[in-house]
């Protein structure tokens, strides 16, 4: 088939180079975001599929809205088949939609209807999930509601941040989207419709999202962190003061701290939960680098009783 590919961050990259390095289908120009500022320069950067593309000496197409008349032109003029989607950033209108003739194929990153919507990965590791996995679907007007092609899983494991797990699925999910082009192309593979069951959301995950509650038992602080990690990376506040959580390791046999309360020591440095206590391992001061919260603790001083958490005047 002849093929246009939207995706704009790092994590559509894989599935674009298992698109181009099949040999089956025609890769004939790519859909990105805009280029956006990034860096201390705010300068305009071009997007990793928009670099990738590029590199491969594929047509890109950069609108600054799916709608717009122009960009529906030059995709008519293109004339694909189908059009492969991976984290584009941008709602497709019904007028786009109906362009290709096999519509436009999503690669999600959840066992659909699990998750649905900008954030499955976080939400799944923040939820608890022990299984996720990624499905292809037809786009609809729906958010995430069209009728699935093919799914696999993966298992999340206990350490996994939202970064690891969205790696993997990533390259996993590279290979199930160039088997669905290839069955969607010989007729082998229908679209099935989505269980009504097992519905869930998964919104933009927010900065207050990110929040750590030492209120909470320590199981939900340390998806917290993990769920948020890299972005939008959860916190604390110290001193009045924003303190990035990094990463926690879980103290099961502690639990004589109050929620927040600090216990530093020579080699770590402990934190009460609603349960049991949490190491802080990682963590990351206002306007420095990430550090280790043992090296954290001894800098700062913390006084007998001192807590994370409270008012946020940083």
């Amino acid at each position: 088939m002849k093929l246009v590919f939207a995706g704009t961050p790092e994590v559509a990259v894989p599935a674009l180079d298992a698109l181009i390095a099949s040999g089956r289908h025609e890769v004939a120009a790519v859909i990105t975001r805009p280029d956006a500022p990034a860096g201390r320069g705010r300068r305009l950067v071009a997007s990793p599929v928009a670099e990738r593309a590029e590199e491969a000496g594929i047509e890109i197409l950069k609108p600054a809205r799916p709608r717009d008349p122009e960009f529906q032109a030059r995709l008519r003029e293109i004339g694909p088949d189908c059009c492969p989607v991976v984290a584009y950033g941008a709602l497709i209108p019904k007028s786009a939609l109906e362009i290709p003739r096999h519509g436009w194929v999503n690669l999600h990153f959840s066992l659909l209807p699990a998750w649905r919507g900008a954030a499955p990965v976080q939400h799944s590791i923040m939820g608890g999930d022990q299984v996720t996995g990624a499905s292809t679907f037809l786009i609809e007007e729906g958010l995430d509601t069209g009728p699935v092609y093919g799914h696999l899983t993966e298992e999340i494991r206990p350490t996994d941040t939202s970064g690891d797990l969205l790696t993997r699925l990533a390259f996993a999910g590279s290979g199930l989207l160039a088997a669905t082009m290839d069955g969607i192309e010989d007729g082998t593979l229908r679209a099935v419709e989505q269980p009504a069951d097992g519905v869930s959301i998964a919104p933009k995950i927010t900065v207050e999202d990110a929040r750590i509650d030492w209120n909470a038992p320590a199981m939900r602080a340390d998806r917290v962190v993990r769920g948020c990690t890299p972005a939008p990376g959860a916190w604390t506040v110290f001193r009045g003061e924003r303190l990035k959580i990094i990463s926690v390791g879980l103290v099961t046999d502690r639990t004589d701290l109050a929620p927040g309360e600090l216990a530093p020591a020579k080699n770590n440095v402990h934190v009460g939960t609603g349960s049991h206590a949490v190491e802080l391992l990682w963590v990351q001061p206002q306007g420095k680098k990430p550090m280790r919260g043992a090296d954290w603790a001894r800098g700062v001083r913390i006084a007998p009783g001192e807590r994370l958490g409270g008012a946020d005047v940083g």
